[in-house]
């Protein structure tokens, strides 16, 4: 099958793909972005769907695991928020707000630390961080898994030394 025959199905699809999203999202403008991050992904890794099984499912089994990650990045993102109405001084340090000027020379200290970093390492971090799971790093990259997973080991150990005043600051 071809990268263009293969589009042309996934196309297709979008109808029951949008009413399948609508049953996972409950809104259209969300069920539409999760039909759309849906066919990017599938058109993306078209070379891993083998012939002859079933098309349609393997669409809704990409929605599913899409709409599971996108629930846990925002579920995890909201754990740092605290609803208590008494703040205690160990929350104080996830919620309290810095000074603009620290933060931002913070964040610039972090970019030029990421700067420092070899293309080889950077890219594969950067990758995993945005929330890219590492076969799928593997697959965009071209490298094996363990490479994958080395890289981002090593780019961490790197940032570490890069970024090691900050790690004083909150000890």
């Amino acid at each position: 099958m071809t990268q263009i025959e293969f589009n042309n199905m996934v196309n297709s699809h979008s109808i029951s793909l949008r009413m399948h999203a609508l049953n996972f999202t409950k809104d259209v403008e969300d069920a539409n972005d999760l039909v759309q991050d849906t066919m990017l992904k599938a058109i993306r890794f078209y070379q891993n769907f083998q012939e002859g099984t079933n098309f349609k499912g393997w669409l809704f089994v990409i929605m599913k695991n899409t709409f599971i990650n996108n629930y846990r990045k925002i579920a995890k993102s909201k754990t740092l928020i605290t609803q208590d109405d008494e703040i205690s001084s160990v929350n104080l340090l996830y919620s309290a707000e810095r000074n603009g000027s620290v933060s931002k020379m913070i964040v610039d200290d972090i970019q030029k630390a990421l700067n420092h970093l070899p293309e080889a390492y950077s890219v594969p971090f950067i990758k995993y961080f945005e929330g890219f799971k590492y076969h799928e790093i593997a697959v965009e990259l071209a490298i094996p898994l363990g490479t994958v997973k080395t890289r981002i080991h090593v780019a961490r150990e790197m940032l570490k030394k890069y970024l090691k005043t900050y790690a004083k600051i909150d000890q």
